[in-house]
């Protein structure tokens, strides 16, 4: 009995530990830009606009969900109707990128892991506001001295930013009173 207890002791921080490698396996790296990536809220190819782009990966969708813009990304994590089960977010690191017309298909950084300048001069590719992604803060602030905007952390862009209608970037925008994207069909069937 002593024998078991003490192999029991010694096997179930093994068994732990490889639970722990199984859900880091499980976040997919980001995807490289193609021609044939195609926004989520604006149904366009993504290498049609300038600016940062994002992806998500969720676990209940089968493909990674693009965006035209890095506020349509974080809109896509506040809004009710969307998956909530994110695996991971990227966003393209223009601290890395060849110019604002060209973000580079390569450069990815973890949106949870990201500085945003918010408020800035600079334009998402489909016209609004943008909150501009960046993995090294020289990199932020050089961006906000030039562009204007403040520097903020992922859990500080603020929700009104990200989701005003007055700044609709796509169709990312959402109506606070009904909780979904204007112009959007219910997803309940009737």
């Amino acid at each position: 009995m002593r024998r078991r207890t003490i192999l029991f002791a010694l096997l179930v921080p093994l068994a732990l530990a490889g639970c722990d490698q199984k859900q880091t396996a499980q976040i997919p790296p980001p995807h490289r830009m193609t021609a044939e990536d195609i926004g989520h809220y604006c149904g366009m190819n993504v290498l049609e606009h300038p600016g940062p782009k994002g992806q998500i990966f969720a676990a209940s969708l089968i493909q990674a969900v693009w965006f035209s813009s890095v506020r349509d990304a974080l809109a896509f994590t506040m809004l009710p109707d969307e998956p909530k089960d994110i695996l991971a977010i990227y966003v393209s690191d223009m601290g890395k990128a060849p110019s604002w017309d060209q973000p580079g298909p390569d450069n990815w950084v973890e949106a949870r892991k990201a500085l945003f300048v918010i408020e800035s001069r600079a334009k998402s590719g489909m016209g609004g506001d943008e909150a501009v992604p960046f993995s090294d803060r020289a990199a932020a602030e050089k961006f906000a001295a030039e562009n204007g905007g403040r520097i903020v952390g992922f859990d500080e862009v603020p929700r009104d930013y990200v989701l005003a209608s007055a700044n609709v970037t796509g169709n990312a925008a959402i109506d606070e009173a009904s909780g979904r994207i204007p112009g959007e069909r219910s997803r309940r069937t009737p």
